[in-house]
């Protein structure tokens, strides 16, 4: 079945690809006199990445998406190129999937007289007859299903030679966005530094200091004192212990994933839900930053949006590992907010995908995709 479907979805991208060939064809002879307009370069960009959406090609890994603002560039000159390059590629898909259809009437027609009983042409079915057109059938379809899947190749090899940048330009955006997750990490790393501090002298440090007062009157001859002395320093401990598994999670090395995200569950003060369904532990980089997506992701639905329920959904599709947290809160995160940019920053640098979708009144999902295939 998963073969029909490949054949089906190759079969309609070239059917589809016909048509666009000739709807691109009319657009390069109208834009002709316009070449040097950048909305002419824009709208050729546009086609283009209809196009590698028709082929299953990923318009950003093709690089066409910034191409949107520099259409009067050297990309919308490329994607103009590719146009007029895949016109008579896509007119010989459509020369292959006329045929197809031929040999599927004469077939139709065929096989129809002969089962009513009369004769096609004058010809009567006789075995040796019979035999030797349901031989050439096969070979005719076999051979005309193989030239719709080499115009599928042959399109999808033509995009990435035309659309995609060449190997100077790809190495040097590469190192671009290097430069920027590198510097991301070291302002996350800051960040998290600060909070730290801030966690340790505004909570800790506080209760110690009336820990060492209490025991210092109780010194003093106020032994009913202890007693109080004691509670603050199970505060201070649970303070200390909640800090410590902010900075890395003990579990997560020893329990995994999932018993670590238990915890988080369980320390929220709001209802949490948690989904992890991973058929075997992914690389200690990507339990680290799946962690603390989730954690940051509950800790601000609980102080922010006055969520009544949380939802932790973590699954593995294909080479990425999924992190979905969703809640029922007010909505209107930000983004660009100090521990959700950080988030994204820490996901960059792990080449994944981090979206944030919060519309005012709800309600918030936060998506974060990892890989590790």
């Amino acid at each position: 079945m998963r073969h029909v479907a490949d054949g089906a979805r190759v079969g309609a991208a070239v059917t589809l690809g016909t048509v666009t060939a000739l709807l691109e064809a009319a657009y390069l002879l109208l834009a002709l006199p316009f070449l040097g307009n950048p909305n002419v370069a824009a709208g050729a960009v546009r086609l283009a990445a209809l196009e590698a959406r028709r082929l299953h090609l990923d318009p950003a890994l093709l690089r066409l998406a910034p191409d949107l603002e520099e259409g009067d560039g050297p990309d919308g000159g490329r994607a103009l190129r590719y146009l007029a390059a895949r016109v008579p590629v896509g007119v010989l898909g459509g020369l292959v999937l006329t045929l197809l259809v031929y040999g599927v009437g004469m077939a139709a027609l065929l096989g129809r007289a002969w089962l009513t009983g009369g004769a096609f042409d004058g010809m009567t079915p006789t075995v040796p007859l019979v035999s030797y057109f349901v031989l050439a059938g096969v070979v005719a379809l076999f051979l005309v299903l193989s030239g719709v899947a080499g115009v599928y190749a042959l399109e999808r090899r033509l995009a990435r030679r035309l659309l995609a940048p060449d190997p100077t330009e790809a190495l040097h955006r590469r190192i671009a966005e290097l430069a920027e997750s590198r510097a991301g990490i070291v302002t996350a790393v800051d960040a998290e530094r600060r909070r730290i501090e801030r966690d340790l002298h505004d909570g800790l440090q506080q209760r110690l200091v009336a820990l060492s007062m209490l025991i210092g009157r109780s010194r003093r001859g106020r032994p009913e004192l202890l007693e109080a002395a004691h509670e603050e320093a199970q505060h201070a401990l649970a303070e200390l212990r909640e800090v410590a598994w902010r900075v890395y999670p003990s579990g997560l090395d020893s329990l995994g994933l999932g018993e670590a995200l238990a915890g988080v569950a369980e320390r929220s003060g709001v209802p949490v839900q948690v989904t992890c369904e991973l058929p075997e532990r992914p690389p200690m980089a990507v339990e680290t930053a799946a962690y603390f997506v989730v954690c940051e992701a509950v800790t601000n639905a609980a102080k922010h949006s006055g969520a009544g329920l949380i939802t932790v959904d973590v699954r593995r599709c294909g080479t990425m590992v999924v992190v979905r947290v969703r809640d029922d809160g007010a909505g209107g995160a930000n983004a660009s907010g100090g521990g959700l940019s950080g988030l994204a920053r820490r996901v960059a640098a792990l080449d994944g995908g981090f979206e944030v979708d919060s519309p005012v009144g709800g309600p918030t999902t936060i998506v974060a995709e990892l890989p590790c295939g």
